[in-house]
């Protein structure tokens, strides 16, 4: 296993450490060590930041239900306040 060549081509390719780490299966801290190692700089994040991607468990593009309608702020107080008098019942 050849991590700190893996690690030194990713950084060469301009990725950040944690997508390094986590395309290699390794700590951050080990690809913080191996750039310093290597002597190379530190990872442009802001650079990069659109040009990666990392899951974030968000879905891209979310579409809602056909059909659906957002709530007014008048069926949302009367959702809350429904939920705050269940509550309330139960505490009780």
């Amino acid at each position: 296993m050849k991590v700190r060549a893996d690690i030194a081509a990713l950084i060469r390719e301009g990725h950040t450490n944690a997508s390094i780490a986590h395309r290699l299966h390794c700590h951050p801290t080990t690809v913080a060590r191996a750039r310093q190692a290597l002597r190379l700089p530190p990872a442009d994040q802001l650079g990069r930041l659109y040009l990666e991607a990392v899951p974030t468990g968000r879905v891209k593009d979310y579409q809602p239900p056909a059909g659906w309608m957002p709530l007014s702020p008048d069926q949302q107080r009367a959702n809350r306040e429904r939920l705050l008098a269940a509550l309330r019942d139960e505490a009780a």
